[in-house]
């Protein structure tokens, strides 16, 4: 019978979270949070007992593996590209400001709090476990929310919470082996490890991403697609576990295959989208359920971790996080004042500092918990005060436009190389006349369907055509095709 309850309770979990996540969009609030409160209530209402942090940790690295690689491969190089040297700037150079600038402020105000035996290297500690922002957070907020950024803000804080958790960790690995051996700081020894770290999963996470295509494309299992996808899951955890046991980051290895693996065409890429956004999800469901079910919710209201938890995330999000992206973000004279601010706004916290906030208490670190519990209280309240209002501060800062979405779904097999492209009729468009005959496209392309208030039809060559029509078109060379119709003034063209 223990398995059926353990079952019972399993659904139970997953129900509440998936209406959780259901209120969570209706509010405007994280999903993420919703799942954190719901794995809290049923371990404060012991319906469920958990305490096993080698478990949760276990979990967490699991979850953050397959989130890094989803994240990549939802990523296009294109869209990074002309943001690429400040996001890696800020995924390194801003989380380690964070963590000098948070924990020289827990340093100081501890004993001033009544909190005392806190010394540099375990202010220090506490603040690197949260100095990066999460990337499961951050993906699913800006993607759920159908609105654009100006200025590639989007693109540069999804490159930026998918690579700074290798340098949070590889701080927080670090200060836990200080701490617990009572040693000081070796700079330098900390500057080796991160550089062989990085450099050794960057290439890996290159290598494998292109050894994962190359498999993908040349492995012959199409009578059974499905197993594609069991195919790339073990590449993603092939990429992570390896990298790691050759001392490289697997954090950073495995999210930059993902990027490899997301732009290249690759045999099944719309099954295995699927595939991963769903596992995705439930991996995070699963993730925050748990770390919401090991925490104590009456050790998390005592007044010092409240007093504490409290002045630092305030302390994080008002002054560490605004203060390190300024510095990081000056020699990028692109972005604008507003632009900035939207930046050191969106430095939310999630599962990420809790994963990492569990590393004193598996090495049996003295006060291993007092630190756990600052830092979940710290996430929450960066998830309640910046979650809520990414999209208002958005608004708010004048950042925002009304993402268009396609009037045309489709799946295309992974094998046809046309592309479809969806295009809004204008009456510059229609200057040599009204008809579809009349409308100059380039070579192999073809009009296959109308939109029109709220009908769709199958055109002729005679077809009048009126301004506010959607069109849909198939092309064989697609970039021709979007240059014609930007030199003929139409901008509402998008892909299908």
């Amino acid at each position: 019978m223990l398995s059926e309850n353990i079952l019972l309770v399993g659904a139970m979990l997953l129900f509440a979270a998936v209406f959780a996540g259901k209120a969570a969009h209706k509010l405007g609030a994280p999903a993420l949070l919703l799942f954190l409160g719901v794995g809290m209530l049923f371990g404060y209402l012991d319906i469920v007992e958990f305490d096993s942090p080698e478990f949760a940790e276990f979990i967490g690295m699991v979850a953050m593996c397959i989130i890094l690689f989803s994240g990549g491969m939802d990523t296009k190089f294109s869209e990074i590209k002309p943001i690429m040297a400040s996001g890696i700037t800020m995924a390194t150079a801003g989380v380690m400001l964070t963590a000098g600038i948070v924990g020289g402020f827990i340093y100081l105000i501890a004993p001033y709090l009544g909190v005392h035996g806190i010394t540099l290297s375990m202010a220090l500690l506490i603040a690197a476990t949260m100095s990066s922002t999460d990337s499961a957070s951050v993906f699913s907020i800006l993607r759920s929310k159908k609105q654009g950024l100006q200025q590639n803000l989007r693109p540069l804080l999804e490159l930026e919470s998918g690579s700074n958790d290798p340098m949070a960790y590889i701080l927080t690995v670090m200060l836990v082996g200080i701490v617990s051996d009572g040693a000081s700081i070796d700079w330098w020894d900390a500057v080796r490890t991160f550089i062989v770290q990085m450099a050794v999963g960057g290439v890996l996470g290159y290598g494998f991403g292109r050894i994962s295509v190359w498999i993908m494309n040349r492995i012959n299992i199409r009578s059974i697609p499905s197993l594609y996808s069991i195919l790339l899951l073990a590449c993603a955890f092939f990429t992570f576990s390896f990298t790691s046991s050759v001392q490289g980051n697997g954090y950073l290895a495995v999210y930059i295959a993902g990027l490899v693996v997301g732009n290249y065409r690759i045999a099944y890429r719309n099954m295995l989208g699927t595939f991963f956004d769903s596992f995705t999800w439930l991996l995070q469901i699963i993730l925050f359920i748990i770390l919401g079910l090991f925490v104590n919710v009456e050790d998390l209201l005592k007044p010092d971790v409240l007093i504490m938890g409290g002045a630092v995330g305030l302390f994080m999000i008002f002054v560490a996080r605004p203060v390190a992206t300024f510095t990081c973000m000056l020699p990028f004279r692109t972005f604008t004042s507003k632009a900035r601010t939207y930046i050191s706004w969106v430095g939310l916290r999630g599962a990420v500092p809790i994963i990492f906030a569990l590393y004193p208490i598996t090495n049996g670190i003295e006060g291993a918990d007092y630190i756990f519990n600052v830092v979940f209280l710290v996430t929450i309240i960066s998830l309640v005060v910046q979650g809520t209002t990414v999209s208002g501060m958005a608004n708010w800062l004048s950042l925002s436009y009304e993402e268009p979405e396609s009037t045309f779904k489709l799946t295309m097999p992974d094998h046809i190389r046309s592309e479809f492209s969806e295009i809004g009729v204008t009456a510059s468009m229609l200057h040599r006349g009204d008809t579809l005959k009349d409308i100059q496209l380039p070579g192999h392309t073809l009009v296959v369907m109308v939109y029109r208030a709220d009908k769709y039809f199958v055109p002729k060559g005679f077809t009048q055509l009126k301004p506010g029509d959607k069109l849909l078109v198939v092309s064989d060379d697609n970039e021709k095709l979007l240059q014609q119709v930007e030199d003929l003034g139409i901008k509402h063209v998008m892909k299908v």
